[in-house]
């Protein structure tokens, strides 16, 4: 009572003075910033023996200590350099052979904070800790990189003469047939349909993909292979001349009620004759080299849990059995060279032995049996090696289903780490990435895979905006924790996708609302990582799932929508006329769930800039940013963003 009493009397300045010394220090923890690019970690990938300068940002005066903490041990960070609104600091270690795994420190008074790959916390989790794996090194081309996906055979058809004919062979238990109509629907079981796109299709719309502002072409499986969808190799030595060139046309179709695929004949000999499949092998390194001389990249799929019953080591459909130069089968005879390449579980059915070992159980699908045959798997190494180097020149590897590969986590990790290890000494810019739904840890910090699909973007994405589940701050939030789970090197390199050949379009998840889909372009295109375009997304294109989804590419104007189209080709140039967008340090995050919009205000050396995200249907107000100029636009900004719809505002 005495001291309020004393207060009174005090004059207004003095109150203030007194409460600024009683006051206890505030820490503001959404100023602490650190990441793996050049401004926080030189060198980005340290090699063993390199010293390495690790930088942490505070707020201005805002900290009393700053430590960085390498494998438990602290060390004492110094500040080199201020600004209006940050502290840096700094400190120097140096790496071995050994991981490397580190967080930082602040203490203000009595506050102590840390900060990892998650950001400002209380408690620590050493789960989140940043990581350096000396000699682990990422292609720089890749970092940001915008993709496009091809299913070959819906894109376009540039030549009639190799298309797949009625009647030419017997795919599970009915005949393929040459769909006549482009715009037609996919059949249920359509795997049995084929539209004719090719390379060459893809090699007449090269104009078109450099026009949109395409780097990357990752084509699905290019493989001989039965069906549309290639995911059933039938031969990995080789381009599916379906896809590629035929040069030797000779043969019979099937017969009406035929099934014998030994009768063929005109797919036998324009899969297996040397002439057709080496003249298509031909034909894939001149579109490579086509798409490189545009100053593109190519990745190609792999398959390489299972391939398929029509593949020459198995040969269930007996396609190689009485064709001259390949080895019998190991479906065909117990003395196959390829027996081992498979699991069989009754050694006394030869010949014709259906007892493998199918990938699910799927009999069409026969799973590869690495741990059964070193051939096999020294094989498979070489075909990674093979298709990145002279005279294709791939630029990377997509993986499919790759967690599953093997019959054991141990074999998994060992081989994803050779092939790895294979794949980056043909070619040392070339990329390998996973299909893989889970959390990629594992994989990433052994040095297996570079990096992943993002699809743990597109599901938050969908709760966003389609299924409307989840408000903005759970949308970034849950973002964060996924850049946590990863090594921050490979975030610049994360697919982000919002459909593919394996899911509904978005548009569809969207019950086709195509503003959803317009905001969703935005935020693929406008976030971090290699976004991922879909044939046909930029004319929103509509496809319910697989096969709905993969409809032929809408080349006829009448289908587009141009509004669409353009909203693509304005995001894809100013992401990559600002690098800020996709690279800029994340300085401030502003969520409002009541108002369903997002601010990320991202800097460089060049600029700042605020990426507004407006997730409601209605108009919202940015009057703090009115009279910027909203580069989306190309124009001053007026203070307000139209529902569902984004700006990029140049601070």
């Amino acid at each position: 009572m005495r001291i309020t009493g004393e207060m009174g009397n005090l004059a207004a300045w003095e109150k203030r003075l007194f409460y600024m010394c009683s006051a206890r220090p505030t820490l503001h923890p959404r100023a602490l910033f650190s990441d793996v690019t050049s401004d926080y970690r030189n060198p980005v990938e340290p090699v063993p023996g390199d010293e390495v300068t690790i930088r942490l940002r505070t707020g201005r005066y805002n900290v009393d200590k700053a430590y960085l903490v390498v494998d438990n041990v602290e060390h004492v960070m110094t500040r080199v350099r201020s600004e209006s609104m940050f502290d840096y600091y700094e400190a120097k270690i140096n790496v071995g052979t050994d991981k490397i795994y580190y967080y930082f420190k602040v203490e203000l008074g009595r506050t102590v904070c840390y900060y990892n790959q998650i950001g400002a916390i209380k408690d620590l989790n050493p789960y989140y800790n940043f990581q350096i794996t000396p000699g682990f090194k990422t292609p720089e081309w890749a970092k940001g990189a915008v993709m496009y996906q091809i299913f070959v055979d819906r894109f376009y058809n540039g030549d009639k003469s190799n298309d797949v004919l009625d009647d030419e062979y017997n795919y599970i238990g009915e005949h393929v047939c040459q769909v006549k109509d482009w715009n037609k629907y996919p059949a249920q079981m359509g795997i049995r349909e084929f539209y004719g796109g090719d390379l060459k299709g893809v090699l007449d719309k090269l104009d078109y993909l450099e026009g949109l502002g395409i780097e990357v072409i990752y084509f699905n499986p290019l493989f001989v292979s039965p069906s549309n969808h290639k995911y059933d190799i039938q031969d990995y030595d080789y381009i599916d001349p379906h896809f590629g060139v035929i040069v030797d046309d000779e043969g019979e179709v099937l017969k009406e009620g035929d099934t014998d695929n030994t009768h063929a004949t005109r797919y036998i000999n324009r899969v297996t004759r040397k002439s057709n499949l080496e003249a298509s092998n031909e034909f894939f390194a001149k579109v490579v080299q086509e798409i490189h001389a545009r100053g593109m990249k190519v990745i190609i799929d792999g398959v390489f849990n299972h391939c398929g019953s029509f593949n020459k080591w198995m040969d269930r459909e007996r396609v190689y059995e009485n064709f001259e130069g390949y080895p019998k089968g190991a479906y065909v005879s117990a003395d196959s060279p390829y027996r081992d390449y498979f699991h069989f579980y009754d050694p006394n059915q030869w010949p014709y032995n259906g007892s493998y070992d199918g990938w699910w159980g799927h009999d069409t699908l026969p799973k590869l049996n690495y741990e059964g045959s070193r051939e096999l798997y020294d094989y498979v190494l070489h075909i990674g090696q093979k298709w990145v180097s002279p005279p294709y020149n791939a630029d990377g590897w997509r993986l499919d289903v790759a967690a599953d590969l093997g019959h054991s986590p141990e074999m998994n990790h060992r081989f994803w780490k050779d092939f790895r290890n294979a794949v980056r000494q043909a070619n040392p810019n070339a990329i390998v990435l996973a299909e893989h739904y889970g959390s990629p840890k594992e994989w990433i910090e052994n040095c297996e895979w570079d990096t992943v699909m993002n699809y743990p973007f597109y599901l938050n994405l969908i709760d966003l905006l389609a299924d409307e589940k989840i408000n903005v701050s759970q949308f970034i939030q849950n973002l964060g924790y996924l850049k946590g789970r990863l090594n921050k090197k490979c975030y610049p390199l994360m697919w982000n996708l919002i459909d593919s050949h394996d899911t509904a379009r978005f548009l569809h998840l969207c019950k086709d609302n195509k503003k959803k889909q317009h905001l969703a372009a935005a935020f693929q295109l406008l976030l971090p990582g290699m976004p991922m375009i879909y044939y046909g997304d930029e004319f929103a294109m509509p496809g319910a799932n697989d096969p709905d989804c993969r409809r032929g590419m809408y080349w006829d104007e009448e289908y587009q929508d141009k509004e669409m189209y353009e909203w693509y080709k304005q995001l894809l140039w100013i992401r990559k006329k600002h690098a800020c967008i996709s690279e800029g340090e994340l300085i401030g995050s502003i969520t409002k769930d009541e108002e369903e919009t997002i601010v990320l205000i991202r800097k460089n050396v060049e600029e700042t800039i605020a990426l507004i995200f407006n997730c409601s249907s209605n108009a919202k107000n940015f009057s703090e940013y009115e009279g910027k100029y909203n580069l989306l636009r190309d124009e001053p900004f007026d203070g307000k963003v139209e529902g569902l719809d984004a700006a990029v505002i140049v601070l």
